[in-house]
């Protein structure tokens, strides 16, 4: 992937503030994915400095970087340089959050530091005022075209479009010369009904073997991938591979470095076993005529079972001076 030999056909995708789960937060994802030569892609708002994450691996282990641009341009070209210095093997440049969206779990329990003041019995909060508040709240709305030209003349890393959610955005990033593009929706937590990533997938792929421009970028998708027959969903579709992301936050909140390699261990068991279950020898065998997709495009609400099962239900307001149960 992206010229990186990989021993599975999917990567570890980038996520704030793992330390929020385990205290080794990333640098125990970086141990994980290097003893199971894995990819790890590292995050703009990891919970610990970039140096410390690329210290942490392995030697000859490969990661990418995931970049949020900023204002200030000249420190994102500065980040690109310190990842080429440090071995980074690509830039991933994060197009699909100008804002954060309208979280509404994020609304009401919001991330703090031990620095925040105390506030009793807050009013309702915004979008914006979370935005401002949230940790990785330095991105820049007016990321266009030229700046991805820019990127890539600054570099000879491959430059990677993280977050495409339309045939026509892979269409002009190709003729950017971009390098990857990622299919996301940012894990379904920016915008509500924006399409499953593995539905454009579906769309994108003939539309790139009818123009012959399959082999001029790299095609990649996260979001909702929590099996080895999802990963294997995404390849007979043509990605090339496949990122997953809470997965590996909760394999690390809950065991750490342990957790990371062993869930690595059962998704690269669950490819073996269903490929041999598929009559697939290698990945290339993989093609879109194993899947029955007639039911891709059908709509259907999905129940949010993290919030419903994880999350304390919503109340009635109430008073304030009535007294609580």
């Amino acid at each position: 992937m992206l010229g990186v030999k990989t021993a599975g056909p999917f990567y570890c995708s980038g996520a704030a503030q793992a330390k929020l789960g385990h205290e080794e937060g990333e640098l125990s994802i970086a141990r994980g994915c290097g003893r199971e030569n894995i990819i790890q892609m590292i995050s703009s708002a990891a919970s610990y400095p970039l140096g410390d994450i690329i210290d942490a691996a392995l030697k000859g282990q490969k990661q990418w970087f995931q970049l949020y641009v900023t204002e200030n341009r000249q420190a994102s070209f500065d980040t690109i340089k310190y990842c080429e210095e440090k071995g980074i093997g690509a830039i991933f440049v994060t197009v699909d959050t100008p804002q954060l969206g309208r979280r509404e779990k994020d609304l009401r329990i919001r991330f703090a530091t031990d620095d925040d003041e105390e506030e009793e019995e807050e009013e309702f909060m915004s979008s914006s005022e979370l935005g401002e508040k949230d940790p990785i709240y330095y991105k820049d709305a007016s990321l266009t075209w030229k700046d991805i030209d820019d990127f890539k003349q600054s570099t000879k890393l491959p430059i990677v479009l993280k977050g495409v959610q339309r045939v026509e955005d892979v269409l002009i990033a190709i003729e950017h010369g971009v390098d990857a593009v990622v299919l996301s929706n940012h894990g379904g937590r920016q915008l509500d009904y924006s399409r499953a990533p593995v539905e454009v997938l579906s769309e994108l792929m003939p539309v790139l073997k009818e123009k012959q421009l399959d082999n001029k970028i790299e095609v990649y998708i996260d979001g909702g991938i929590r099996r080895g027959t999802d990963v294997l969903k995404a390849l007979c579709l043509g990605a090339k591979g496949v990122g997953l992301g809470r997965p590996f936050l909760y394999a690390n909140s809950a065991y750490g470095e342990k957790g990371v390699v062993r869930a690595i261990q059962l998704l690269k068991e669950e490819l073996i076993c269903d490929m041999k279950l598929l009559g697939a020898n290698k990945i290339s065998d993989l093609t879109p005529d194993l899947l029955d997709t007639k039911s891709l495009h059908i709509k259907q609400a999905h129940r949010d079972l993290l919030y419903d099962n994880a999350y304390d239900p919503l109340t009635p307001p109430r008073f304030k001076d009535e007294p609580l149960n």
